[in-house]
């Protein structure tokens, strides 16, 4: 299956200058990895382990502090690839929202509180459509809130007139406006209540089924990618430490991190203490060497504290970076 999209070894920090001394902040560090069309690719891990900075450089926004020091965002386009950190500026705003939309954490911060909700989708379709096709296109408009369970009415309304998991629905709604193939949702349920949530990834899913392309979803809810995910990768400390088809990764994770991550879970009737993975994650300004959840796992080798485990497939579309899955498989 061809990717529609292809992360090659990406290398994307925070430079700071603190009182004369610069900082170096390893957000993300040799991400590699492929999405297909028509699916649900979801990033987990911790808060901090550079998940949003990992879809901000896929969208190819990369403003100071954050810099790119290496690889490569490539999107195929029309039999093509090409990379979104490299186009020339105005390629690059022909692309987002019409071929890539970005869905950001937190849906007040996207909409002007002091204008009516019809003037930021007139705002939006005035920067990404000709003229001539904008009067028809805010009717279309309407009728796409429509189809995705959205009264038009809400275009009459200001930001703030609307509660947190509407105007999270309307910020899909508008990023999916143009009928991008692939859309980048940053934590689209954050600081809404069950019921919010429930409608919001019900949104997502009929969007993904109607116009059939591919979603990124970031978010550390594992309980999200379970229900909607098709595959998942682990992200920890800057790095995919493990990728695979989402029930595969839930029935035997791989990756002590992981399993963490997915036995401090509650399920009904269980009333066992959960435990979470020991210690804290490692300070992104300075990393331990070799494997940077070595200091916090427990079946930690004499060479994960030298050298770090590259991402390799042990199982048909199961990758792992893990000296011990190595050890288990004969090949240390």
């Amino acid at each position: 299956m061809s990717a529609i999209l292809r992360v090659q070894d990406l290398q994307t920090f925070y430079v700071l200058e603190v009182l004369g001394t610069r900082k170096v902040v390893k957000a993300v560090n040799g991400v590699s990895l492929d999405i297909h069309e028509n699916e649900v690719y979801g990033i987990a891990g911790e808060s901090g382990c550079g998940k949003t900075t990992l879809l901000r450089a896929m969208f190819g926004n990369i403003e100071p502090p954050l810099r790119h020091f290496g690889g490569k965002v490539l999107y195929r386009m029309d039999g093509e690839y090409l990379d979104a950190l490299s186009l020339p500026l105005h390629k690059s705003r022909e692309m987002r929202f019409t071929y890539i939309a970005y869905v950001p954490q937190g849906s007040m911060s996207i909409f002007n509180p002091v204008s009516k909700l019809r003037a930021t989708f007139m705002d939006f379709l005035e920067s990404h459509v000709p003229g001539t096709m904008r009067k028809s296109l805010l009717a279309l408009a309407e009728k796409h809130l429509e189809s995705l369970g959205l009264s038009a009415r809400v275009l009459d309304a200001y930001p703030h007139q609307l509660s947190g998991g509407m105007r999270q629905r309307v910020s899909i709604a508008l990023a999916t406006l143009l009928r991008p193939r692939v859309i980048l949702a940053d934590e689209p349920t954050t600081a809404l209540d069950v019921v919010a949530q429930r409608a919001v990834l019900q949104l997502l899913a009929a969007v993904q089924k109607e116009l059939q392309n591919t979603i990124v979803l970031v978010t550390h809810d594992m309980g999200i990618h379970a229900t909607i995910a098709t595959r998942l990768g682990i992200m920890y400390a800057g790095k995919i430490v493990e990728e695979g088809y989402t029930p595969d990764v839930f029935a035997s994770p791989l990756h002590p991190y992981t399993q963490f991550l997915i036995h401090s879970l509650p399920r009904i009737g269980d009333k066992r203490v959960r435990e979470s993975a020991p210690g804290n994650p490692p300070s992104l300004l300075h990393l331990p060497p070799g494997c940077p959840f070595h200091p916090r796992c427990p079946y930690v080798l004499a060479r994960c504290r030298e050298e770090v485990p590259p991402l390799l497939e042990v199982t048909p579309g199961h990758r792992v970076a893990c000296f011990l899955r190595e050890v288990n498989h004969g090949t240390a």
